[in-house]
């Protein structure tokens, strides 16, 4: 009931054309509704669009300490998604865990000190500093950017590596076909606009390279009306879940065995008119007195497991500088 309450007064404000900020988690039962210019329990910036007032870059030097799950931790749920592949039950799966983080910075500090295109501060809760859209709304045209396949910028050939890599290949095709079909329950004239491209992404322990495809569709002429039907039709994001997503997402709980809570949900901006949105990923969450990120990795039967369990170490990162 309390989702249907949240559509609901989306779509009124939708159709007030009256400007709002949501956040959602991943499993779709914690929904946060804010007015744009509240700052007092959120911070957020959507690209150009923000409620904060930015600060100056640190000198001080950053403390980073990493705990992240032992592999033999990791290889249990990552074969129990591998018996779940070879059964035919899933073929492309987002598998997810925490690592416990020691670092200098608070939340707070880190919200406002990282580059990203997306930064969300929900306090005493979670800070994230996303790179990847989830979807936008442009004057009636809707458009989707999934991110599947990363790679150490450093290492020998990383463009011609990642690209050609068949794994990442067959990663990013059913990622695009999912977003395809997703995007086709809102919209028509649905097409492929960009299909695998590059972005060097810029962190506080190394460059990486992240593969990305646009696709966008046409809404409906009245789809302010219908803004949270739309978002909520989507759910949950499916390049942090997986194909085929209902009980892709059933497999995720079992694996992971532990709750993901707004991480990989979504954040966006609605200005009346036109939307921006993350996915919430790159994301560190405050838990008692620690703090713990959470990072994860598509996982197909191509994949292998330090290979992975490499990948969900890579990510835990904050993209924050010191000033020179």
């Amino acid at each position: 009931m309390r989702g249907k309450k949240t559509i609901a007064a989306m779509n009124e404000l939708g159709r007030k054309k009256e400007a709002f900020v949501f956040v959602i988690d991943f499993n779709t039962t914690n929904f946060q509704l804010f007015k744009p210019h509240e700052n007092d329990k959120i911070l957020w910036q959507a690209n150009k669009q923000s409620n904060f007032t930015p600060i100056a870059a640190t000198n001080k030097k950053i403390d980073w300490e990493t705990e992240p799950v032992s592999f033999n931790q990791y290889q249990k749920g990552y074969e129990l998604v591998q018996q779940h592949i070879h059964n035919g039950d899933t073929y492309l799966l987002n598998y997810t865990q925490p690592t416990t983080v020691k670092t200098n910075l608070s939340p707070e500090e880190i919200f406002h000190l990282s580059e990203a295109r997306y930064k969300v501060l929900l306090k005493d809760q979670f800070v994230c500093f996303s790179p990847e859209i989830f979807v936008q709304i442009d004057g009636g045209k809707i458009s989707s950017y999934p991110m599947k396949g990363t790679m150490d910028a450093s290492l020998p050939n990383a463009k011609e590596r990642i690209l050609n890599d068949s794994k990442e290949l067959a990663e990013h095709n059913t990622i695009v076909d999912l977003i395809r079909n997703d995007l086709s329950l809102v919209a028509d004239n649905v097409t492929v606009d960009k299909f695998r491209y590059l972005e060097r992404l810029k962190t506080n322990q190394r460059d990486l390279w992240q593969v990305s495809s646009k696709i966008s569709g046409d809404l409906p002429k009245n789809y302010t009306e219908q803004i949270g039907d739309i978002i909520f039709k989507m759910l949950p994001a499916g390049s942090i879940c997986g194909a085929p997503k209902k009980k892709t997402v059933e497999i995720i709980k079992a694996a992971e065995n532990y709750d993901r809570g707004f991480y990989t949900g979504i954040f966006g901006y609605f200005d009346g008119q036109n939307l921006d949105s993350c996915v919430l990923i790159r994301y560190l969450e405050k838990q008692n007195d620690q703090l713990v990120y959470k990072s994860g990795g598509g996982i197909t039967f191509l994949s292998d497991a330090e290979s992975e369990y490499e990948e969900l170490v890579k990510k835990v990162y904050i993209p924050v500088f010191r000033k020179d």
